[in-house]
């Protein structure tokens, strides 16, 4: 057994624990669906409300800089992706994102037609690409099983691939550079999902030669729930990007009130219309704990984490007939454990009642999110440990554990 003791004391991320709010008693292991709040958020609300909403009134648009966050933001999100500034805004929903960055990479393949996305995705991706291909006559989406190599698949009728970087079920991270390499051979363009990864990865999408990519902010990021996402696209495709939400923020002088459409130069194309100022303030209050963070210790102590914990599950898994499907080979694994359990909801609903708060996907799927930033590796060792009592005595058998809320 590590020791865990020694292992706090030698991380070198350990004091940012104290710039989150985290509430007693809890091991909160679901920031890859929710990162908790960074303590500065609150003040950062505060000033947004009270002094620029609550005293400056409309001034504050251009005051407080509200009309630039999208772009100033987006550049901050740029450094924790690797891509120059001038190419990321924050901005929107990423469904919303995915249905731009979609529509934009078919334009630049207009003698193209075919969408090809993972069978497996995260839903929403899926749910945006049927609605894309359904707005553009005879475009279609074209679904691959996660065994399928892409590069089979990239024929030359693929225009665009939507692809996961890191898998929200099995935690399975894909290798960026090889597979955007692969399919732009093929002549076609990549989306990357980088929702479970952002924040907790070391991400490089200038270096990988990527064309889009979308995210959210709500999780490893802690911009809170609902917090705008984010767009990237490379800067090769900037003047002859277009996408069709073409609202008045992403034009070229939205204050001239022009009746007819122009677009704005750069990434601002991919803007549509007013942004929520509130949320983008405390999103501006997640990001600056990120830039006292070295990405490079960030991602050897996610590894560390989920390392520990699927170490400790191994003979829980054993002796309860449960299977760890994340990956152990560091170099495919993102920053959560994903492990099969056939009662799955209810034994996270029993870890929840204790304090432990991991997640559940259908069908089966018990989730654990491990983010750098504020967990503890005597966290892992308490959680492992409650998880063996808990089934142990059976105490995800009490009838309240098997009902089922509206957000699983």
């Amino acid at each position: 057994m590590k020791d865990v003791a020694a292992l706090d004391a030698a991380d070198p991320l350990r004091t940012m624990r104290e710039r989150f709010e985290l509430p007693a008693g809890v091991i909160y292991l679901d920031g890859n669906s929710l990162g908790p709040p960074p303590k500065a958020a609150f003040a950062e609300l505060e000033q947004a409300a009270r002094q620029e909403w609550g005293e400056g009134l409309i001034r504050s648009w251009n005051s407080a800089g509200w009309f630039t966050l999208t772009d100033v933001l987006g550049d901050r999100v740029g450094r924790l992706i690797g891509a120059e500034p001038g190419q990321t805004v924050v901005t929107d929903t990423t469904s919303i994102n995915i249905y731009k960055a979609l529509h934009a990479a078919l334009a630049l393949r207009p003698d193209r037609t075919v969408i090809l996305a993972e069978a497996d995705s995260f839903p929403t991706d899926l749910y945006m690409a049927e609605s894309v291909a359904a707005a553009r006559p005879g475009t279609s989406l074209r679904l691959m099983a996660a065994d399928e190599p892409v590069e089979s698949l990239v024929d030359e009728r693929t225009a665009v691939v939507l692809v996961n970087h890191v898998d929200y079920r099995s935690g399975v991270l894909r290798d960026m550079a090889s597979l955007t390499r692969r399919v732009q051979a093929a002549g076609a363009l990549v989306v990357w999902d980088l929702c479970h990864s952002v924040g907790a990865l070391l991400i490089d999408l200038d270096g990988a030669n990527v064309d889009f990519a979308v995210g959210c902010t709500y999780k490893y990021l802690n911009g809170g729930p609902g917090a705008p996402a984010f767009v990237f696209v490379a800067r090769r495709h900037h003047d002859r990007l277009v996408q069709p939400l073409s609202g008045w923020w992403a034009h070229a002088q939205p204050f001239a009130m022009a009746n007819r459409y122009q677009p704005a130069s750069g990434i601002r194309r991919m803007l549509c219309g007013t942004q929520p100022i509130l949320s983008l303030r405390a999103l501006k209050a997640a990001l600056d704990v990120f830039d006292d963070v070295d990405l490079v210790e960030l991602r050897a102590k996610s590894l560390a984490l989920t390392g520990l914990f699927m170490d400790l599950l191994d003979p829980i898994c054993r002796e309860f007939g449960m299977h760890i499907i994340t990956p152990r080979d560091p170099a495919i694994r993102g920053s959560h454990v994903s492990v099969a359990c056939e009662h799955g909801y209810e034994v996270v609903q029993a870890l929840i009642a204790r304090g432990i708060i991991g997640d559940f996907r259908a069908p089966d799927i018990m989730r654990f999110g491990f983010t750098p930033l504020y967990l503890r590796y005597r966290d892992v060792l308490d959680a492992a440990k409650a998880l063996a009592d808990i089934l142990r005595r059976g105490a995800w058998q009490e009838p309240r554990f098997a009902v089922r809320s509206l957000v699983a």
